[in-house]
């Protein structure tokens, strides 16, 4: 790599790594450690071919799909996270803020499975059509409406106080981009 690539890809990691790794963290469930992992593969990657890269931002993002993807094809991959004592029931709509539904919507979002965890965050979080979704994930677009389907309902299920936190939070705050499942209607 020339000093001139060089500069190009400090300048992308520095302008664009805070974006791209809150995708990679939501990616692996919420594990911080294992979002910067996928995040520093995918940009090594992207440094070995920054010369013949033509949009880089869209190039590392497909490669933390695809790295997710791999990842959750292991079966050795598929963890259990055992915990002394079950989580505290979910605190009451006067005392809940932003800050609380990004943690329940992070542990929510870990107790899916790696499928199902990307296709809600190429969906809701990226924003992305289920076209692209299905070709990200090499599938059709049937697999991904039913998944997507499945996903929200079993996130329903798994965190029932989602919905209250949800509807407490967009009345105080703005919707964002952060964790837009919630705000999907069944």
């Amino acid at each position: 790599m020339d000093a001139e690539d060089l500069e190009s890809f400090r300048d992308f990691v520095d302008n664009r790594s805070s974006a791209l790794l809150r995708t990679a963290v939501l990616l692996s469930g919420g594990d911080r450690h294992a979002g910067e992992d996928l995040l520093q593969n995918a940009l090594a990657k992207a440094a070995g071919r920054w010369h013949r890269i033509d949009e880089p931002e869209a190039y590392v993002r497909q490669v933390l799909y695809r790295q997710q993807i791999s990842r959750w094809r292991l079966k050795w991959r598929r963890r259990e996270m055992s915990v002394a004592e079950p989580p505290e029931p979910a605190a009451d709509q006067d005392s809940s803020s932003a800050a609380e539904l990004r943690v329940v919507m992070r542990a929510a979002l870990s107790r899916l499975t790696a499928r199902q965890r990307t296709v809600l965050v190429l969906r809701y979080f990226e924003d992305l059509p289920e076209a692209d979704v299905a070709r990200l994930l090499g599938c059709s677009v049937g697999t991904v409406r039913s998944t997507t389907h499945r996903s929200l309902a079993r996130l329903r299920a798994l965190a029932p106080e989602l919905t209250a936190l949800g509807s407490a939070g967009a009345e105080r705050n703005p919707p964002s981009r952060d964790f837009s499942p919630v705000e999907v209607r069944p």
